[in-house]
């Protein structure tokens, strides 16, 4: 089964929204909590909790970074595979003296 650019597209736009709230969580969590610690402020556990993918009685703890990894590697491969082909096919632009001396 040969993905095409409209359906690498349509899994990309589709995926996008589930798999970048994790990483955003992640992201926001990790750098509040260092926050805090700069601050001395050692009453933020419940961020690194958050952070490591325990929400409560939703314990994720053992999966949580590999689907991170998982997310992130496939949004980076379906964007690569949508944008390298613009960028390999993109012709450089003649400026109007090439164009006179090409001919």
């Amino acid at each position: 089964m040969a993905l095409n650019p409209k359906r690498i597209r349509r899994i990309h736009r589709t995926l996008a929204p589930i798999l970048a709230l994790p990483l955003v969580v992640t992201v926001l969590t990790g750098s509040l909590y260092q926050i805090a610690r700069l601050n001395q402020n050692f009453d933020y556990y419940w961020l690194i909790q958050i952070h490591k993918g325990q929400w409560g009685p939703l314990d994720l703890q053992a999966v949580y970074p590999f689907l991170n990894g998982l997310g992130l590697l496939v949004m980076v491969a379906t964007g690569l595979s949508m944008w390298l082909p613009t960028k390999l096919h993109r012709r450089p632009k003649h400026t109007e003296s090439q164009r006179v001396l090409d001919g």
